[in-house]
């Protein structure tokens, strides 16, 4: 079979893993497994036991090494939940070895490294994609219908926080020589999701960061952004609080909110809260496995040049801005617990 045969939907994505990471494990994979365009070939670990677990759940061949996978001719494309700072050097590996990319957030450590890899990617022909699966999950784009509905009337500002508890002491987030942090890790979601309903280009107005001195990583922080015409978005984010993660705009004329944003489990009931000034209203909508979406549409970029939502300037944009916060934030150093 030709090697183009996948673009022209003759045959499913064929695809290899990088890693087998909890996140590959708990939603990936199984996304993967429940998609006929895409079939799982093979799953690489550095821990072959943890290559074995997941491919005696999913299928595929368990792999010694991330090398080797990328040298086999039957996969077209890899996934790769590596820690964030292994992202360039393996999504570059990948590019060179003639595969697409979708990567696990963030992208890259550096906007820079995320300019370099997106126009390597274009100057092959390749796909490569940053897994912000949330972001093509039905329950904003209803929030944006809304909004253009003019149901709140002019946008004048919004909130948005992605918080969650304190985690193990051992967790992987609180290395930042692999790319933890709660920037990286939680951050750029509030970011991309201010982004994403009230458009480019967004200012950084101001930011904070409070960083645990002992570690060398920031454990939560916040970010005020603005639009041209001024509009504001208040971001806060944090490993180091009550679990929240939603958002609120609010308009001249009434206010939306959307109490779970991000990290969506598939059966799980969005619930809208639009207020306005004559009328309270909560609108359910339908459950949506936002993983699933995030691998057919990447599938499709591949398969037929569909834009994804996950590729090309929507990555650059987001680096951008997460560079930008990291780079104006005063830094309030903390010691102890």
């Amino acid at each position: 079979m030709p090697a183009d045969a996948v673009v022209s939907g003759a045959r499913p994505l064929r695809l290899g893993v990088l890693g087998a990471a909890d996140i590959a494990r708990r939603r990936t994979l199984p996304a993967v497994a429940a998609e006929p365009d895409v079939e799982l070939v093979a799953v690489a670990s550095r821990d072959p036991h943890r290559a074995r677990r997941c491919t005696e759940v999913f299928g595929g061949e368990p792999m010694a090494g991330y090398a080797a996978l990328l040298g086999r001719a039957d996969i077209d494309a890899v996934y790769l939940p590596l820690p964030a700072a292994l992202h360039a050097r393996w999504i570059e590996a990948a590019l060179d070895a003639g595969k697409h990319v979708l990567a696990e957030k963030p992208l890259t450590i550096r906007a820079a490294d995320a300019h370099r890899l997106v126009a390597s990617a274009a100057a092959r022909g390749l796909v490569l994609a940053e897994n912000y699966m949330f972001a093509l999950h039905p329950q904003h784009a209803c929030v944006a219908e809304l909004i253009a509905a003019g149901m709140i009337g002019e946008v004048r500002g919004m909130r948005a926080a992605f918080t969650i508890p304190p985690l193990p002491a051992g967790d992987i987030r609180y290395r930042p020589e692999v790319g933890g942090g709660a920037l990286a890790d939680v951050g750029g979601y509030p970011l991309r999701a201010s982004a994403l309903l009230l458009g480019e280009p967004l200012e950084v107005i101001g930011a904070t960061l409070r960083v645990d001195a002992a570690r060398g990583v920031d454990l939560s922080g916040a970010a005020l952004l603005s639009t041209p015409a001024g509009v504001i978005s208040e971001v806060t984010f944090g490993m180091e609080h009550a679990y929240r993660a939603g958002y609120e705009v609010w308009g001249t004329g009434g206010t939306i909110r959307l109490e779970r944003a991000y990290a969506t489990p598939p059966d799980h009931v969005p619930v809208l809260h639009l207020r306005t000034r004559d009328d309270v209203r909560t609108r359910r909508l339908e459950p949506d496995d936002q993983f699933r979406r995030a691998v057919r549409a990447f599938a499709a970029a591949v398969r037929d040049g569909a834009d994804s939502g996950l590729q090309g300037d929507d990555i650059l944009r987001q680096a951008d801005l997460v560079d930008r916060v990291r780079a104006v934030a005063r830094r309030a150093e903390i010691t102890g617990p």
